[in-house]
């Protein structure tokens, strides 16, 4: 599966599928729009979905969308990346320069981490070289 725009490509990842740059990122740029339905505390709770962002503790974004490019961003415990609320919109931005051909990562949060990733096992580059 490749799902690509000018410069980000959806690709074979360590921890599955993973979103890659094309072209080299400077720091601190913005790179991707996490999209997908805004959706209330109350939706949050009821919902079983996985690709849910927090924009503050009553809004989320429900980014399960396969057309959502940023949902392909695995957790990593040195991300390159993260997300920025702005209005009901999150924008992924580069914490530092990202090289072409390097996958973008995010870091989950604990609370993701502990009820999805558990540790031992994640699968970051920090942590599989452990």
């Amino acid at each position: 599966m490749k799902i690509k725009n000018q410069s980000l490509a959806v690709k074979r990842a360590r921890a599955g599928l993973g979103l890659f740059t094309l072209k080299r990122i400077p720091a601190n740029r913005r790179i991707v729009e996490y999209t997908g339905k805004l959706i209330n505390k109350e939706e949050r709770k009821k919902s079983l979905g996985r690709y849910l962002f927090e924009i503050d503790e009553n809004r989320f974004i429900d980014g399960s969308a396969r057309s959502n490019l940023a949902r392909y961003i695995n957790h990593s415990c040195e991300a390159n990346s993260k997300g920025y609320a702005d209005g009901n919109r999150i924008w992924i931005w580069s914490l530092r320069a990202i090289e072409a051909g390097e996958e973008i990562t995010l870091d989950y949060c604990q609370e993701y981490f502990d009820e999805f990733i558990k540790s031992g096992n994640c699968k970051c580059e920090k942590c599989a070289s452990l």
